[in-house]
């Protein structure tokens, strides 16, 4: 019996309710607070008309009061608990005078973690999350555990409580976004790196990096928490750590913890290392992957034993959209990469071919520095097809390094994501290169 989350549903009955964002997090808990007895309102900045209309159905159904529009929190007032989107961040003026006059604002994943029986095991990072969310999956699931995968990917998992068991794990991919304003964490965490990300909708660098910081910031003693050791961010946050920490890399023959060592990774104890799968039996491609897959055996190791482990590495074929091998067609490979929504990101993507490539690259501008991803484009890429609002910037910051070192590189300009799909296919022709990277990066 999960008594935690029966005092919640009692306490729930007749309470003012608001839910901001009808995204898919929030969506399920329309029927089951509707089966609570809450009051609930519902707001999202979009207009009716630009809704699902099975939403707004629902809503109907319900009786629920709804306020639509891009100035709909200004009818956010006198409220109990108020359950908000990610995307809708903590600071906005509406939710802090909520809160000052005593009204709770959490969040689905949060209020999950707070009266959740099984062990919880939470990932972020700037990049490589959802690769290792889905790794730890795979291996628990491969040792016979009950999981559940959740938080920024899966199943909003919330209205699952109620089957959960204390020997059930719930592994959980957690943005910056979720995080923020958080007051528990995983028993198990996890942070694969740190890089600027998000800085269109953090007010900064710092407010990003507090943020990933709650991922650990409230275990007990008994908590474990997972960093890349190569990472000067992360390294750093083992000083703040409550529990044990350990660390993974790719660059440092560490003493102790999970390393990459010439396309090996390996196992140390007290310098003694220990042979656990190379690269030839893994599928997924680049340093950045052999790093993900250190972090999830990490994760892992106390669950399950080695040999689990080895059997699920080697059948994890990754994550859609991440260096996701689509198909050959007429002698051209053809990879999507378009979750590369960071430089950082797509600079690992580079990274994992040996033969040049035709980029696709550009997208929605999330404020980032482009020149270092320069370099790496020079090296790697025979030719550039740029779109969307990066597309001038990156061309910049390439014309910049390439004047640097007396090289350059041929760069297409294109309007859509077909003319840059067309482009690159007629560039491949040209050029006879056998592979076509999209990125699409959205920075």
């Amino acid at each position: 019996m999960n008594e935690k989350l029966e005092e919640f549903e009692k306490y729930l009955s007749g309470r003012k309710v608001a839910i901001i964002g009808l995204g898919v997090s929030n969506l399920p808990l329309l029927k089951y607070l509707n089966k609570k007895n809450a009051k609930v309102t519902v707001f999202d900045d979009r207009e009716a008309d630009k809704l699902p209309k099975e939403m707004l159905e629902q809503i109907r159904r319900y009786d629920m009061k709804y306020f639509f529009g891009e100035n709909s929190l200004e009818d956010l007032k006198g409220f109990d608990i108020i359950f908000r989107s990610p995307s809708c961040m903590p600071t906005k003026k509406e939710l802090v005078e909520e809160e000052k006059r005593g009204a709770v604002i959490t969040t689905e994943v949060e209020m999950l973690m707070k009266m959740c029986l099984g062990t919880i095991i939470g990932v972020t990072g700037s990049d490589g999350k959802t690769t290792t969310t889905s790794l730890i999956y795979e291996i628990l699931k491969t040792a016979g555990y009950n999981c559940y995968l959740g938080g920024n990917i899966g199943t909003p998992l919330f209205t699952k409580l109620g089957e959960m068991q204390k020997e059930d794990i719930i592994v959980l991919e957690l943005s910056s976004f979720q995080l923020m304003n958080m007051s528990i964490s995983p028993k198990i965490s996890v942070i694969t790196n740190i890089s600027p990300n998000h800085l269109n909708i953090h007010s900064s660098y710092e407010e990003y990096i507090d943020a990933k910081k709650n991922i650990f910031k409230f275990q007990e003693k008994d908590g474990i928490t997972i960093l890349n050791y190569d990472n000067d961010i992360t390294r750093k946050f083992a000083k703040e750590a409550n529990g044990k920490v350990e660390f993974f890399s790719s660059k440092t023959k560490l003493d102790d913890g999970i390393i990459v060592d010439e396309n090996v990774i390996k196992e140390c104890n007290d310098r003694v290392r220990r042979h656990i799968i190379g690269s030839k039996d893994i599928h997924l491609r680049g340093i950045h992957n052999y790093e993900n897959i250190c972090a999830a055996i990490t994760a892992t190791k106390a669950l399950t034993d080695i040999d689990t482990q080895i059997k699920a590495i080697k059948e994890f074929k990754g994550v859609e959209h991440r260096i996701e091998f689509i198909r050959e067609i007429e002698g051209v490979k053809w990879y999507n990469d378009s979750i590369g929504t960071s430089p950082t990101r797509t600079m690992a993507g580079l990274n994992s071919f040996d033969e040049k490539i035709v980029l696709i690259a550009g997208g929605y501008d999330k404020h980032l520095d482009y020149e270092p991803l320069a370099k790496p484009i020079l090296d790697n890429v025979s030719a550039l097809v740029l779109m969307g609002q990066t597309a001038g910037k990156i061309f910049d910051a390439v014309k910049k390094e390439g004047e640097k070192q007396g090289r350059n590189i041929d760069t297409y300009m294109c309007e859509t994501l077909e003319d840059a799909v067309k482009t690159a296919k007629k560039v491949a022709e040209i050029r006879r290169s056998n592979t076509i990277f999209s990125s699409k990066c959205k920075f």
